[in-house]
């Protein structure tokens, strides 16, 4: 029983200081999301042409072959899985200690969200969130942006789904046939299989 609590005393005494700390409560977190200053709009990337202002960096979180297909100019990629990294989040207090606004975007909005939250729990005020995510922001295009068009955050419908469904619908009630039934007839094996194992 000493030689336990012997084990226990130095385990304690030993063990590691955790990397990261968590600085914000359940009710800061749920304030965080109504922060506008938290997000970065799509048109505050319009006419850099991949030369941002050296306080804002873009940290594309989808994986390296994704990136190679197409990123935002001037963005820099570590994965989200990488992200927690211990070179990966000693950059990113680097940031934060030089005043540097942080931008994360995976491919929407919904994939930089997750790394965004963590992060911004963790005591990180200078990470925003890309509204739109990469495809909103090669949908609209650089030109388009100039307008400042807000529509990812009215949440105005892309598509009619009603119109599509019912058109559908009709369309397929005049085209379908009554097909002949088909009666299925089973055949008699001529032998019964014998033998062992």
């Amino acid at each position: 029983m000493v030689a336990f609590a012997i084990l226990l005393l130095v385990g304690f005494l030993t063990m590691n200081k955790p990397l990261l700390n968590y600085s914000l409560n359940m009710n800061q977190s749920l304030q965080m999301l109504k922060d506008s200053n938290a997000y970065f709009y799509p048109s505050q990337l319009s006419g850099t042409n991949g030369k941002l202002d050296k306080d804002i960096v873009l940290i594309d979180l989808r994986n390296n072959f994704v990136f190679g297909q197409g990123h935002i100019p001037g963005a820099e990629n570590i994965s989200a899985y990488d992200l927690t990294l211990e070179d990966n989040i000693k950059r990113l207090q680097d940031f934060k200690n030089d005043n540097v606004t942080v931008v994360f975007y995976g491919d929407s909005q919904l994939q930089a969200n997750g790394p965004w939250m963590l992060f911004r729990q963790l005591g990180f005020d200078n990470i925003k969130l890309l509204l739109g995510g990469f495809a909103y922001y090669k949908e609209m295009n650089i030109g388009v942006l100039d307008s400042l068009n807000n529509n990812y955050l009215k949440e105005i419908p892309r598509y009619d789904y009603a119109q599509i469904v019912n058109a559908g619908e009709s369309d397929s009630i005049a085209k379908s046939e009554t097909k002949p039934v088909v009666k299925v007839v089973r055949r008699k094996k001529e032998k019964v299989a014998s033998g062992g194992c």
